[in-house]
């Protein structure tokens, strides 16, 4: 199909918006216009693997538990939970007012009601092994098997865990989590990728891969605000334009609504250097701002047991902290992403995140006189005698990481910038290959937790995250702890003691915590910020 042809379809697939409803408003059809410069891979929930995915899976489905603007965990399709006081059983009471989307393949063609079988359906396929979910993380060591999932009854699920675990109501709002029919499923297949059913605010309707896809509203979604009925808007459309200034340019003849990232090609025409928009397009749209939990880093590789270690001169703690002091981290956001972000000068779990207190967690600002000063009582006065190093990255970061070059050439080490494609790094670091590496951390679920199990000792690759090779006996110890202190409070306390130990060790090197930016147009109301850079549709309004 040409792209001319697309838009004749979208032109014909509006008319069915309107379709058996008064011709004079259709006019007055609300359909809010974005852009994601990647395509689907699917819109499966089991595979719910990126932000492109889980923005579209988010529109279209529901799960127990949502999150709201501040992270407060709510109830969705679970009306109410109790949590057992062993910590070790869930049993979640569910609404019964909730239907799947209409689909020819229901009875009559009608959504059918949604039980607590379907949830017993949806959890286990993300641990089934025919199925591959890129989501078997979220239970795969958490439940026994099939039968930790239980249908009570039809408005009644259980869920029986191997032991506790604090955040597991956080984990639930991942989209992964999302309810889906068995029948759909089973009929479907791998292909039920492209033919989603689900409980959520907008429908699928049509997706030609890399060119568009369309989701109407449900016109019988069961979340209400107030006394309206949700979404307000009648249709999202989402094209898939890869070339960002291009995409840009969309957005500013209005044929987008939205548009977030704002890249380093166009970031200087639409921010100043303080992060504020400038005056050539003050006024025209809307530019917001919020914490996003997702930090940029550098990662050093301290693990003894490696050969590559054993003789680098970043086996020395006093060089690793000797590099975080030497670099200016207020001035690289200021001059390479004006203004987007925060210096990364507390811990490892970032800004935004419940929990974070910068009071609490002492990290890193900069001061190249104690740098020059630790590096000297390491052995390399002004660098003296310390070979060169090399700092491996991706290309979208190599900027970034050429800062890091010469801030560390100022205090005497020599740096060289090795640029590798990202996957080709992930490889390397994934299995120890590298000693110094840029890397970055984005929050799955909202809790500090799933910060530090990167630098648990039972994560050590390759069976997880733990690849700057940090084991401290102390750490592990605090951090099986808190799986047993449901307090959230005291359980902060705990996250903030690891992210203490984690930091003096200097085995990372946190740049910035990230900012979410996002641009609306001037008739777009209602579009929600969040820490997790979540795009919840259902209460935007579009005048």
């Amino acid at each position: 199909m040409s792209r001319n042809i697309s838009y004749i379809f979208w032109a014909f697939l509006m008319l069915s918006i309107s379709a058996c409803s008064d011709p004079s408003k259709e006019a007055s059809k609300k359909v809010f216009n974005l852009n994601l410069d990647q395509n689907l891979t699917s819109i499966d929930p089991a595979f719910a693997r990126n932000q492109n995915a889980i923005w579209i899976i988010n529109q279209i489905f529901n799960g127990l538990v949502q999150v709201d603007s501040n992270l407060n965990i709510l109830p969705c399709l679970a009306k109410s939970w109790q949590i057992s006081a062993d910590g070790k059983t869930y049993t979640f009471q569910l609404r019964t007012d909730v239907y799947f989307h209409d689909d020819p393949l229901f009875a009559g063609g009608k959504g059918r009601k949604v039980t607590a079988k379907d949830f017993v359906y949806s959890f286990y396929r993300l641990i089934d092994p025919k199925v591959g979910s890129s989501g078997g993380w979220i239970f795969s060591d958490k439940v026994k098997d099939i039968n930790s999932f239980i249908a009570v009854n039809d408005s009644t699920f259980k869920i029986q865990l191997i032991k506790p675990f604090p955040p597991f109501m956080n984990l639930l709002t991942a989209q992964y989590c999302s309810v889906v029919p068995h029948e759909i499923v089973s009929h479907y297949g791998s292909d039920f990728r492209s033919h989603p059913i689900g409980t959520g605010p907008f429908k699928f309707k049509y997706w030609k891969e890399n060119e568009i896809l369309v989701l109407l509203k449900n016109e019988h979604y069961w979340e209400k605000e107030g006394t309206l009925q949700l979404p307000y808007l009648d249709a999202v459309k989402v094209s898939f334009i890869s070339d960002k200034q291009s995409a840009f340019m969309n957005f500013i003849k209005k044929e987008l609504d939205f548009f977030d990232k704002v890249d380093g090609t166009y970031r200087d025409d639409i921010l100043t250097k303080s992060g504020k928009m400038t005056s050539k397009y003050k006024g025209k749209f809307q530019l917001i701002k919020g914490p996003y939990l997702s930090i940029e880093y550098a990662g050093i590789l301290v693990d003894p047991s490696k050969s590559i270690v054993q003789h680098y001169p970043l086996r020395f703690k006093k060089v690793r902290q000797a590099i975080n002091y030497a670099i200016d981290k207020e001035r690289l956001i200021k001059y390479l992403r004006n203004g987007i972000g925060r210096p990364a000068t507390s811990g490892f779990v970032p800004a935004g995140m419940p929990g974070f207190d910068s009071t609490k967690v002492k990290g890193y600002s900069y001061d190249p006189a104690k740098a020059a000063k630790l590096l000297a009582e390491a052995g390399y006065p002004n660098g003296k005698g310390m070979p060169e190093i090399t700092l491996n990255t991706s290309t979208n970061a190599k900027d970034l990481m050429e800062y890091i070059q010469g801030e560390l050439a100022g205090i005497g080490i020599r740096v060289k910038v090795d640029v590798s494609p990202s996957a080709s790094l992930r490889d390397l670091i994934s299995k120890n290959e590298v000693n110094f590496f840029r890397g970055s951390w984005t929050a799955d679920y909202p809790d500090g937790e799933n910060y530090l199990a990167v630098f648990y000792s039972k994560n050590k690759v390759p069976f997880g995250p733990n690849y700057t090779g940090y084991f401290n006996n102390n750490f592990d110890r605090l951090f099986e702890q808190s799986y047993y202190e449901n307090d959230a409070e005291k359980r902060y306390v705990l996250y903030q003691k690891m992210d203490n130990m984690v930091i003096e060790n200097a085995s990372i090197v946190p740049i910035f915590y990230d900012e979410a930016v996002v641009m609306l147009q001037n008739n777009i109301s209602g579009f929600p910020m969040n820490p997790l850079n979540l795009m919840m549709l259902k209460r935007v309004k579009k005048k």
